[in-house]
């Protein structure tokens, strides 16, 4: 069941501005036996509720920035829509309680989308909450073409720039990244949030408006790779996916399945291929 959040404004009040990602606060902090008092940055999250031609579907916490692509990347990586013209439109709205993100999308998106209500009680970001069934929870997958030019080297060179780019991480300590890697291992697009599965979507909402190739480069993510985090990179057509910490078996048998590289463990120069190292390039 989802909690109930009123997320309208007064009538006569003036719109409502998103709050800050990350806020600072005054803490006692000890530090080798010392204490003192001093600044922290606290990342935020807020309720965002994301609405679909005027039906609310799901309410989630995630850090409130980049809500426009994280919308867009959860609808496709959910498979609520099919493709990004699916969605005729986003707006945010803040609210005295949270953050309500309507999106406009296609008369036959929408239909599928109240038939999976009806029994479908609630979603979180952790992709799995709530489904009533097995099959819900293996969709139908891309079988995705080969990683070509996906090497060691690109790997390295995302890792070793990702860091400069997680400001909220640095400077919160808190918040997960993704980023979307050319396959020379430039970094194209980089997201953060409180939730790993909310940087994702985010990453791959801002792919679509990109319109960037899915099968030109490749997925890195800060965290684990769990089943639904390989699910929603294999949904946006990726060939390769990279994380910094440890995979479960669900996610490498899933990525087996669909033809998907996939790299874990992946600090430094170190890293462990668990599928298809046939398409790793090793020189």
């Amino acid at each position: 069941m989802h909690a109930q959040f009123d997320f309208s404004g007064s009538p006569d009040s003036p719109a409502l501005a998103p709050p800050a990602p990350a806020r600072a606060r005054h803490v006692l902090r000890m530090r080798k036996e010392v204490l003192a008092t001093v600044e922290d940055m606290v990342v935020d999250e807020v309720p965002v509720a994301l609405v679909y031609n005027g039906i609310s579907h799901a309410v989630m916490m995630a850090t409130p920035a980049d809500l426009e692509e994280f919308a867009l990347g959860f609808s496709l990586s959910e498979g609520i829509i099919a493709r990004p013209g699916d969605c005729y439109g986003i707006e945010v709205e803040p609210g005295r309680d949270g953050i309500a993100v309507q999106l406009r999308i296609a008369a036959a998106a929408f239909m599928a989308l109240k038939e999976r209500r009806r029994t479908l009680a609630g979603r979180t970001g952790c992709g799995l909450c709530g489904v009533d069934s097995l099959q819900q929870v293996a969709r139908p997958l891309l079988e995705l073409a080969p990683a070509r030019g996906f090497h060691v080297a690109a790997v390295r060179r995302a890792l070793d720039a990702v860091g400069a780019e997680q400001a909220l991480a640095r400077s919160t300590g808190a918040a997960h990244a993704a980023a979307w890697c050319s396959m020379d291992g430039g970094l194209q697009i980089v997201r953060e949030d409180v939730g790993r599965h909310n940087a994702l979507d985010k990453v791959i909402g801002a792919m679509a408006r990109a319109r960037s190739q899915p099968a030109d480069g490749f997925l890195l993510i800060t965290s684990r790779v769990s089943y639904e985090m390989a699910q929603k990179a294999i949904m946006a057509g990726v060939p390769a996916l990279v994380g910094m910490s440890a995979p479960t078996l669900a996610a490498v048998e899933l990525a087996e399945q669909a033809g998907m590289t996939l790299l874990a463990f992946a600090r430094g120069r170190d890293f462990v291929c668990y599928t298809h190292p046939q398409h790793l390039g090793l020189d």
